[in-house]
């Protein structure tokens, strides 16, 4: 069972706010009311938090082997552009759900398919998604890993964020992160999302954004008040 939390001012914008993100339709989604905090008569900031529990597919005995000729597609493309760049490896399923498909690619040199913070493999999985798209897959979403980096990638952005919004709340001073993808920012943007002193932006034009970390304008405005 995969879970995932969602906040909004009310019910509805909460969870129309998870059909988006999670490309599901309200009846595939199982949501329970975590927080509820209604709206102050005279400053507003009615909040609802919810929780959105859904069923992950059980891997069976054909989970890492293609069963249609869209995956074996996906998989020869994938196995020959590992080999055009020059490594050596092999592709597997890693899961498959209604909307998405995942890939692993197997390599001894998976530092390459990486890249710097994850440039290349984000690369990757984009060109995979445009060949998806050619075969007349655009409704499934396609997601390239190896080395279980996108896991590692996303623990440490939550953990880098934390931190920032620490400093941020200790100083007041914005904190301004480093260049990331759309996925990568919203991560961020979601697991700062229940901190009520701290506010998150995305700075910058083209795929890689900047988040910035600051506390509410108010909140600011108070704190120097205070310092003068």
């Amino acid at each position: 069972m995969n879970v995932q939390e969602f906040e909004g001012k009310n019910e509805q914008e909460a969870i129309n706010r998870a059909i988006e993100e999670l490309g599901l339709k309200r009846e595939e989604i199982d949501v329970e009311i975590v927080e509820s905090k209604k709206a102050n008569f005279l400053f507003g900031g009615g909040r609802v938090k919810i929780r959105v529990h859904m069923d992950e597919e059980k891997p069976g005995e054909d989970s890492q082997n293609p069963i249609n000729e869209f995956e074996e597609k996906m998989c020869s493309f994938l196995e020959g552009l590992i080999e055009r760049i020059g490594l050596h490896g092999k592709v597997q399923l890693a899961f498959r759900e209604e909307r998405k498909l995942g890939f692993n690619l197997q390599t001894r040199e998976a530092g390459i398919l990486i890249g710097k913070r994850g440039q290349t493999l984000e690369a990757i999985q984009l060109l995979s998604n445009i060949v998806a798209g050619r075969l007349d897959r655009g409704n499934v979403r396609v997601i390239v890993d190896t080395q279980n980096y996108r896991s590692r990638r996303e623990k440490s952005l939550i953990r880098m964020a934390q931190q920032a919004a620490e400093q941020v709340r200790r100083t007041g001073h914005p904190q301004l992160l480093e260049a990331m993808n759309p996925f990568e920012r919203r991560l961020v943007h979601t697991a700062l999302s229940s901190l009520e002193d701290i506010e998150t932006n995305s700075e910058g034009d083209g795929l890689f954004k900047r988040v910035k970390i600051s506390t509410p304008a108010r909140q600011a405005h108070n704190r120097r008040s205070r310092n003068t």
